[in-house]
This record gives C-alpha cells, sequence and structure tokens, in this order.
C-alpha cells in the first residue's frame, strides 16, 4: 500500500484551523494545533484552509469530511486514512530543527515509537547548532565563497564523526575557526550492485552533496536518484578528474 503524499510544512502562526469534535480524539489535537501556533476555530469559519475531523461516529466523520471538502478544505480525519487530504506525523521537535515521522495514517503506533528512538538520538542542543549555522553563514560564505565547496566542507563536517555530526557534540564556531577546514577532494565511486539499498552510508553521503555528478551511461536511476535533485548530472564514458565520477564494477566483479 502507498499512501500518496508529498511531506511538507505548513506555517500556521496565526492561522485558524478547524477542529470538529470534543473528548479523547480532538483534544491532542487541539494541543498539537495550538503548540504550531493556530487558532482552533468551528466548522462555521470562513477563512480557513484546513480542518481535522475528530468524530468517533463513521457516518458524522464522513458526513463532516465530505461538507469541508465541498467548501474547498483540505481534510485530516482522525483514524481515518482513507478520508484524509493530509496527514499529520510524529514529530521530534529540535526547533528549529522538525523530524517528522509518517506512516500515511495507517499505523500512528509505529510512527510514535519510531519517533521516541529518534528523540533519544538527537542531541538537545542540534536546534542550537541549526541557529548556529544561520547566524555564521556571512563567516561560512567568507572561509568558502565558492557554492560548491561550501556545500562540500559542510557536507564532510557532518558525516559521522565529523566535528557538525549531527548525532554528536558540535560547535560551528570552533568548526569555522578550525584552518584545516576545507573541501572535499574529488572522488571515484565503482559500485558492485545497482540497488540503492546496497549503497554504504559514505557512498550515500557523497551522493547527497555532490553538485557535479559525472556518471557512467549504464548506471541505474535509481543510483543517481540518491543525488539531490538540483546536481548537474553528465553522463560520460571516462572520469573527468574532477567532481564526483560514478561508475558500475565489471560484472565479473560483482
Amino acid at each position: 500500500m502507498t499512501w500518496p503524499g508529498l511531506p511538507i510544512l505548513v506555517r500556521l502562526e496565526g492561522r485558524p484551523v478547524i477542529l470538529v469534535g470534543e473528548g479523547g480524539e480532538a483534544e491532542p489535537k487541539r494541543r498539537l494545533l495550538e503548540r504550531a501556533g493556530a487558532i482552533v476555530v468551528g466548522e462555521d469559519n470562513a477563512e480557513a484552509r484546513l480542518a481535522i475531523v475528530a468524530l468517533e461516529d463513521e457516518g458524522e466523520a464522513a458526513a463532516a469530511v465530505a461538507r469541508l471538502r465541498a467548501r474547498g478544505l483540505l481534510v485530516n480525519a482522525v483514524d481515518r486514512p482513507d478520508l484524509c487530504d493530509f496527514t499529520i506525523p510524529a514529530v521530534v521537535d529540535r526547533s528549529p530543527v522538525l523530524v517528522a515521522v509518517a506512516t500515511g495514517g495507517v499505523s500512528a503506533g509505529l510512527a510514535a515509537a519510531l519517533r521516541q528512538r529518534l528523540e533519544a538520538l538527537l542531541p538537545p542542543d542540534l536546534g542550537q547548532r541549526a541557529q548556529d549555522l544561520f547566524t555564521l553563514r556571512p563567516e561560512l560564505r567568507r572561509r568558502f565563497p565558492d557554492g560548491a565547496d561550501r556545500r562540500r566542507a559542510l557536507a564532510s563536517a557532518m558525516a559521522p564523526g565529523g566535528p557538525l555530526d549531527p548525532l554528536g557534540e558540535g560547535d560551528v564556531a570552533a568548526w569555522l575557526a578550525d584552518p584545516r577546514g576545507a573541501a572535499a577532494e574529488p572522488v571515484r565511486l565503482t559500485l558492485r550492485s545497482p540497488d540503492p539499498d546496497d549503497l554504504t552510508l559514505r557512498q550515500a553521503r557523497l551522493l547527497a552533496s555532490a553538485d557535479r555528478l559525472y556518471h557512467r551511461p549504464d548506471v541505474p536511476a535509481a543510483i543517481l536518484n540518491r543525488a539531490r535533485a538540483d546536481a548537474e548530472r553528465v553522463a560520460c564514458d571516462a572520469w573527468p578528474g574532477d567532481g564526483l565520477f560514478v561508475e558500475m564494477a565489471p560484472e565479473n566483479e560483482r
């Protein structure tokens, strides 16, 4: 089962959101909306564009969803994924860093369990680190004036065990003050499997941070799709000695 959807963040500060229902199913949604800064309103509000239906009765819930959809609203129906235009994920909050875990509404329990695991993994100061990266952008641009060099330097610093590893301790100012911080060197990747699930963490990180991706024509699209969507892709038969070059190992070496 694939629940069609695109994960997005919606700014709700000061905006009305309709909540239909009361009691056990509705109150957690009310708290969630208020925490996001939304103004919780009733069904008669004409300005709202989103709505949450938290009604126990199946028929009443379906009728409420139909009414709201007829007005052009996007609707979430609690515990009824087939009636949902959007779902609400379990969230790990390290503001301004938010990590959302979604199952398309089919298993809130699984999403909650994953959220709890991630809560234990992510350092409490991760949000402050993100804020420091924003505040120190002028210094980051001074150290790495070229955009490609800047992205490669950040990717290297945030790699497992790096000075800004998101799962470890990190000090952005100290990293920028270290003269050894440098952009990554050109890399040649020879893959032994066409399956993207077989990529090592290092290979996946290099693909995700590449600005220009050179590759042999036989490299599968599933591998190339692990690169950033805006990364330039150049099919070629030989490594030009620049950037990241990806090739498949000969059949007898796979």
